[in-house]
């Protein structure tokens, strides 16, 4: 090749690469481009507010920590990402409360030891407790059972209520007359309002009931949907779900048999009546179908009944018919702020035949002004022999053994423990609230409390010494 023709060849190598290159930058710019709005997209879509539920790959929050006042939330969320964790929820209630979430697999009582270390940052944290129901087993009722009384204005023509000793015992089945919450007496007064609202933080409620159905709450037109900054927008038209499915739906039975002792329709010739004939009960659904739940879930559902008081709705009474020998913080924290809002917390005492005062059972030892703890007793006026007891903790003692509700599916059941006779309690506050709406919560604790049968087989084991009795409650 000669000199000319080696200078022309190479010219056009030049020329070649040369436009390759900046075809290839050309492309580059283009990839980087488009990634930069694939990101972009990817940004907007995780910032919109989406229906809670939380995906396979998380896990149940190990940690509910309490910083100190003066920590803001940026700050915590910058400590909790500095261990490999994330802020799960803010429980706005309670200022400061976290629930945390560790990315790395380690256990509760790791995670919170490890939060509890930072003393001049953290006022408490702890394990994020199992919650586990333990009443004592039931059985179901068929409709070929039901029996019809008598006509009587205050006798509700549902024909199974003369199955229901607690609320009306004139010695059916072994028991003994009058040992009952004196229902017909108080229904003289009223029998309920749908102006009051009474939630069940259980395991949620059948809300397609045919005993229960006209007694659920929905949200007003006027409520806003719930939206939580952390956990999303919730569909809470017919109340709170923690459990991940969104839809507060009974898939235990328990809560739906806590709701129709509170409030089953009465005297529309179905069933059941509960103690009030009308009233709105919100499902605050926390435990799942295996009867188990978590602190985190029930202190969320709490914050839920907060807000949507603050937001209008007349929550007055939150019935929790579980617990547990853990003690924790947070959950005192959360329930305290309930009782600030002006709500009642009626909980059960606990089913294991054990004094209170010695071992501690939760939330129904929590020494707060709006707790009121509820021992179970027999057909008989005797103390259950499951039922747990405390003449410091324990405060008033209502039907629990044997005890006919609803159940899932338009079923009705029978079904022992402090569990039962807590929405008794819980359902003669509400009743007080139809007749005196502008109580209190102090007062209307007060009222339960004073408005009580006193009992011989209660001497000394709990701090009223009686039986509920509803009409007192009225003052019939």
């Amino acid at each position: 090749m000669n000199r000319k023709n080696f200078w022309v060849h190479l010219g056009i190598a030049l020329v070649i690469i040369g436009i390759a290159a900046v075809v290839g930058q050309i492309r580059s710019w283009q990839l980087n481009r488009s990634e930069r709005v694939r990101t972009v997209e990817k940004v907007k879509v995780a910032n919109k507010p989406v229906a809670v539920k939380r995906s396979a790959e998380e896990s149940e929050p190990e940690a509910m920590v309490r910083f100190r006042p003066g920590v803001s939330l940026n700050e915590i969320r910058r400590i909790a990402a500095k261990n490999n964790d994330r802020v799960e929820d803010e429980i706005e209630i309670v200022k400061g409360l976290v629930a945390i979430d560790d990315l790395d697999n380690a256990d509760a009582e790791t995670v919170a030891n490890q939060y509890a270390e930072l003393s001049e940052l953290v006022e408490y944290a702890e394990p994020n407790f199992k919650i586990e129901l333990n009443d004592p087993p039931g059985s179901a009722i068929d409709d070929s059972q039901f029996r019809k009384l008598d006509e009587n204005p205050f006798i509700p023509n549902d024909p199974m209520f003369e199955d229901q000793w607690a609320l009306n015992n004139v010695g059916q089945d072994g028991g003994t007359e009058n040992a009952h919450i004196s229902a017909l007496k108080a229904w003289a007064k009223t029998r309920g309002t749908d102006k009051v609202v009474v939630a069940v933080l259980d395991s949620g409620v059948d809300y397609t009931h045919r005993d229960l159905l006209s007694n659920m709450w929905l949200r007003p037109d006027n409520v806003p949907q719930y939206e939580d900054d952390e956990l999303g927008t919730f569909n809470d038209e017919r109340g709170y779900d923690g459990t991940n499915s969104g839809d507060p739906m009974d898939d235990n039975g328990h809560g739906t048999h806590c709701a129709g002792i509170i409030g089953a329709e009465g005297n529309n010739d179905e069933g059941i009546t509960g103690i009030n004939w009308k009233v709105e009960i919100m499902p605050l659904k926390f435990i799942g179908r295996g009867g188990f739940g978590s602190t985190k879930d029930a202190i969320e559902a709490i914050n839920y009944a907060v807000d949507r008081k603050r937001n209008g709705v007349n929550v007055r009474i939150i019935s929790a018919s579980w617990g547990s020998t853990l003690y924790s913080k947070a959950l005192e924290d959360a329930i305290k702020a309930a009782g600030e809002e002006g709500i009642l917390f009626v909980a059960a005492a606990g089913n294991n035949s054990t004094n209170n005062d010695r071992r501690a059972h939760y939330p129904s030892n929590y020494k707060l002004p709006n707790v009121i703890s509820v021992a179970a007793l027999d057909r008989n006026d005797q103390l259950a022999s499951f039922s747990n007891f405390g003449i410091k903790t324990v405060h008033i003692a209502a039907p629990g053994k044997d005890i006919l509700s609803t159940w899932l599916n338009d079923g009705y059941r029978e079904a022992s423990g402090t569990s039962m006779a807590t929405p008794y309690v819980s359902g003669v506050a509400a009743l007080i609230l139809a007749s005196e709406a502008d109580l209190t919560v102090a007062e209307l604790r007060e009222r339960v409390l004073a408005a009580v049968d006193p009992l011989d087989s209660l001497n000394g084991k709990i701090v009223s010494g009686g039986r509920i009795n509803a009409a007192k409650a009225l003052g019939n």
